[in-house]
């Protein structure tokens, strides 16, 4: 399972969407929260997010906790890996895409990250943390390579906040031949075994041949492909 975030994360705004990403499970999940996005926002910026997780999830009623990965350095710490393989559901808050996407990458962190979606787990992103899982995502001065558990698809986050002329010029930047997804705030787009579900506002999806914004609800499957 995964879920990509607009904005807006660990807010009271979120509550019915992270509700409703809760009862995704059978039983309470349990909830890890990553604020590696803010890594290079200085020590008590860190610390603030992980704060912010935690409490956001325990006043919803599951089990939280904040895992303090923030450089390579944590991010290949086995013990602090071995920490997330325990969660069901993982979080990453917002920050910096490119530093996530470097800090994460081919670490026992991530590795960890992979095993808990490939055995019925969820991954949710928000910002930052939900354009890494794309195929690319929004770079100066030519797009970056993501993670790809959308494959295909180039996600931008808080795009009810963005203009039209830049939203066409990120159409031209990210190419033709890939799909993009927007996600407005306070938003989650759901993948549940390739089901597609909008929770909260409104999802716009930018294939090669068409452009179709949806509303809370199930999305097609056939909407994500050009």
């Amino acid at each position: 399972m995964l879920a990509i975030v607009g904005s807006g994360e660990y807010l009271p705004q979120m509550n019915e969407v992270d509700r409703q990403l809760i009862e995704l499970f059978d039983t309470p999940p349990r909830v890890v929260c990553l604020p590696t996005a803010a890594g290079r926002e200085g020590d008590a910026m860190i610390d603030s997010w992980a704060q912010r997780g935690v409490d956001h999830f325990a006043s919803l009623g599951v089990e939280a906790e904040s895992v303090r990965v923030w450089d390579r350095s944590s991010a290949n710490d086995s013990a602090l890996a071995e920490r997330i393989a325990l969660a069901d559901f993982v979080y990453l808050s917002g920050g910096n895409p490119g530093y996530l996407h470097r800090t994460l990458e081919s670490t026992p962190a991530w590795d960890a990250i992979l095993d808990i979606v490939g055995r019925g787990g969820l991954l949710a992103g928000c910002s930052a943390g939900a354009m890494i899982q794309g195929e690319a995502f929004t770079g100066l001065p030519r797009p970056h390579d993501g993670f790809g558990l959308w494959p295909g698809i180039h996600i931008i986050p808080h795009f009810d906040e963005i203009p039209s002329a830049i939203v066409s010029a990120m159409r031209v930047a990210v190419g033709r031949k890939r799909t993009l997804v927007g996600v407005n705030g306070d938003t989650a787009l759901v993948n549940r075994d390739g089901v597609y579900h909008v929770l909260g506002d409104e999802v716009t999806v930018w294939t090669p041949t068409h452009k179709t914004r949806f509303g809370a609800g199930e999305v097609p499957s056939s909407a994500l492909v050009g």
